[in-house]
């Protein structure tokens, strides 16, 4: 009883650094992603011969397992943690046996090899969605050891870039949407990190000599740098109607569910393109039943509650006084806008499809996991400067 007494008044005491508009903003976020999964699965569930609560389920533990991870970081994990050279040796290391893995061994859905299964669990680990946490720590780790030096820096700071940018190719290579993502991040925090413009033209030219090399070892293993369903994808972006049966038929699908909605929606669980229209409507094209179902009002809702996450991190990362946590705020902030950029772009015909999930709404355990790790370094991020203010170092 004493230990458990404890436990709970540490928690009370160290609340006053927790920033709570996120921890709620992620919450909501997530409960509305299980509902709207639950809707939009069911009839998918049953033709695949489950249970019509299979693709519930199995968000359910991952978002479980996921506030339990964003708890133990906003309460038990300190900054400096994610400081130490051994654990960013461990980090990086880890995630590149783990990108080679995958593109040499891992499983492939719908034309990208990114999976990796976990035998006897019936779940797959997607490898390029934690590669995404990775790039936004070393990134963050590297710039802050060198920030004395910034204005001064020479070829040999082109090696952390270089990797990155490596694995950024591997990513790309498997999964061109995530790479997108990755490539955003990057550009983000090294705009955000005061790197000379001509440093910047450089670790372009280092990144165009990745992409090259790994584009022509690609090449000549697979015969074509784009897969047969990249490809597809942008045929169906330039022509999407004219094969509205065949590559066209979720574009077109999405399309007809978005205009269904209107102003109210048609309400929780009543979409019609869910079923049987609209393949797997509860992964990338969630959006449109969510559209579908709770009309221009949810989505206004549902678009505010991302956007108070992102300005929240942007406000930390302008009165942070530390590289570190500026860098990891702007790499988060970066994430969850250009991803979602990418999944609504994709679905409304913005630009060409990329198979990007709806951060913390679509179906996908590896990608709600990668989410709410992100959200847990802005909340340590949002700590260390409650931290200083009380201190008075801000």
């Amino acid at each position: 009883m004493s230990f458990i007494k404890d436990f709970f008044n540490y928690v009370r005491v160290y609340s006053k650094y927790v920033d709570f508009t996120i921890v709620i903003t992620y919450v909501l976020l997530s409960l509305i992603g299980l509902v709207m999964i639950y809707s939009a699965s069911m009839v998918t569930a049953w033709k695949d011969g489950g249970s019509p609560e299979s693709f519930y389920i199995k968000q359910l533990v991952a978002i479980v397992l996921g506030f339990t991870i964003v708890f133990i970081m906003a309460y038990f994990m300190s900054g400096e943690f994610l400081k130490n050279k051994y654990f960013q040796m461990i980090a990086t290391g880890s995630i590149f046996i783990l990108l080679v893995y995958t593109a040499l061994f891992g499983m492939e859905v719908n034309g990208e090899k990114n999976w990796i299964p976990i035998p006897g669990v019936g779940f797959n680990f997607q490898t390029s969605e934690f590669f995404k946490i990775v790039t936004i720590l070393y990134l963050a780790y590297i710039y802050d050891r060198k920030r004395d030096r910034l204005k001064h820096l020479e070829g040999g700071h082109l090696v952390p870039l270089l990797f990155i940018g490596f694995c950024t190719m591997i990513v790309i290579t498997n999964d061109f949407g995530t790479g997108l993502v990755i490539m955003g991040i990057i550009a983000g925090i090294f705009l955000y990190s005061g790197i000379p413009i001509g440093f910047l033209a450089k670790a372009g030219g280092v990144l165009a000599v990745a992409a090259g090399v790994v584009g022509i070892f690609t090449y000549l293993i697979k015969g074509s740098i784009l897969s047969p369903y990249q490809q597809a994808r942008i045929d169906t972006f330039l022509h999407p109607f004219n094969d509205p049966t065949g590559t066209g038929y979720q574009l077109t699908n999405a399309l007809v569910s978005i205009s269904h909605g209107g102003i109210t929606g048609t309400g929780i669980g009543d979409s019609v393109m869910k079923l049987g229209y609209l393949p797997e409507p509860h992964t990338d094209f969630i959006f449109a039943i969510i559209a579908e179902e709770l009309g221009l009002i949810g989505v206004v809702f549902i678009l505010c509650l991302y956007l108070i996450i992102v300005i929240k991190a942007l406000r930390y990362a302008a009165i942070s006084k530390d590289m570190f946590y500026r860098l990891v705020c702007i790499g988060v902030a970066i994430y969850v806008a250009f991803q979602l950029f990418i999944n609504l772009g994709g679905i409304s015909k913005l630009i060409p499809l990329t198979g990007v999930p709806l951060p913390l709404l679509s179906y996908g355990g590896s990608s709600f996991l990668s989410i709410s790790i992100a959200i847990g370094l802005l909340i340590i991020a949002a700590k260390h400067v409650k931290k200083s203010k009380e201190m008075g170092r801000i």
